[in-house]
């Protein structure tokens, strides 16, 4: 798959164009979306990835279609479990539900640069270290045991990370919120607000989880430009996502078990596929191992696809169960705020 620098260069100013009408809509009227309003967009970006997904298919040919499918239908479910963290982010910080918005587009912005980052160099690796794939693989399928073993009834948790202590410490913070404004003027001195802690916790700790999720979709395509459109897409969507899913987060109690077979078959076929090219002395020579199974697209998306539905179905079941039978959850899974917004979150244990 050849693809332009022109199709890049209209890629990412598509990408800077949608960022910027969404900055200017939460700008010009800081809300909290309703139900409706969060559905039709989730919708527009939803239809938006499926006419590229099927442009893709047209202009490449379906394995590249069905490539891309995979890649965003992964990276938008294990963003869906991101959004756990995102909601103990915000209570932890007493970020107003009105300006919630504006955090999550920049935040989400600031991430897509870094994952932009990220793929950049996990695809010159891969492409001259094909022994990552085994790493990958491998990395995949230790994520999908921990998840496995995480369980429903655990809570969500937030630890602080390097750049965002660094940032606090560094940078003046004032101790309370003014609107959704990232700096104010006190006293003749400029001071940055809560505002941009939260936004910088959001954005790191999204790439953090895309050290899982990078890994995936490189185990379901090779292609970076599928790889960063997919993400994109995934992102893009995540600020309505939040607002429209709200409690019913809670709800999906087997979501960790079903991204948990998906990171487990990608490992599974990263593995397979680096044995098929496999290049490593102490593996048959160094020669490729050809009698090891090939896993097409099709299966890959019918995997992933009936997982997550799997996952979906039996989590709302068994929530709708425990709530006929008047049986709350074993414990909380969002915590309280705390006291201060400019300096929450420090005590928070690590996932």
């Amino acid at each position: 798959m050849h693809v332009s620098l022109l199709m890049w260069i209209v890629s990412l100013v598509g990408l800077i164009a949608m960022l910027a009408v969404d900055l200017l809509i939460i700008g010009r009227r800081p809300h909290t979306p309703s139900i409706r309003e969060s559905l039709l967009w989730v919708a527009c970006y939803v239809g938006l990835a499926v006419v590229f997904g099927i442009g893709i298919s047209l202009g490449y040919g379906g394995r590249y279609g069905g490539e891309f499918f995979a890649g965003w239908l992964t990276e938008y479910s294990l963003s869906v479990d991101n959004l756990f963290v995102f909601v103990v982010i915000m209570t932890r910080f007493r970020t107003p539900r009105a300006y919630q918005q504006k955090a999550l587009l920049v935040g989400i912005g600031f991430a897509l640069i870094l994952r932009g980052l990220f793929i950049a160099v996990g695809a010159a690796a891969l492409d001259r270290f094909e022994w990552v794939f085994y790493l990958f693989g491998l990395f995949l399928l230790y994520t999908a045991i921990n998840l496995a073993r995480q369980g429903s009834g655990e809570e969500p948790e937030f630890k602080e990370n390097p750049l965002l202590r660094w940032t606090r410490r560094v940078i003046p913070v004032s101790r309370e919120y003014h609107e959704a404004r990232i700096l104010v003027r006190r006293a003749g001195r400029l001071t940055f607000t809560p505002m941009l802690i939260v936004m910088v916790a959001l954005g790191t700790t999204d790439l953090i989880f895309a050290l899982d999720s990078i890994p995936a979709i490189f185990g379901l395509t090779k292609q970076a430009y599928l790889v960063f459109t997919a993400n994109v897409f995934a992102l893009m969507g995540l600020r309505q996502l939040y607002f429209l899913l709200g409690n019913l987060l809670d709800r999906l109690v087997f979501l960790s078990t079903g991204l948990a077979a998906v990171l487990g078959f990608i490992g599974v076929k990263l593995i397979l596929d680096a044995l098929h090219t496999n290049k490593l002395p102490f593996l048959n020579g160094g020669k490729p191992i050809p009698w090891a199974p090939h896993i097409p697209i099709w299966l890959s998306l019918t995997v992933i696809a009936g997982a997550l539905l799997v996952a979906t179905v039996a989590s709302l079941i068994k929530s709708s169960r425990d709530a006929a039978a008047g049986n709350p959850e074993q414990a909380p899974r969002i915590p309280g705020p705390s006291a201060d917004p400019a300096g929450a979150g420090s005590d928070a244990g690590g996932r």
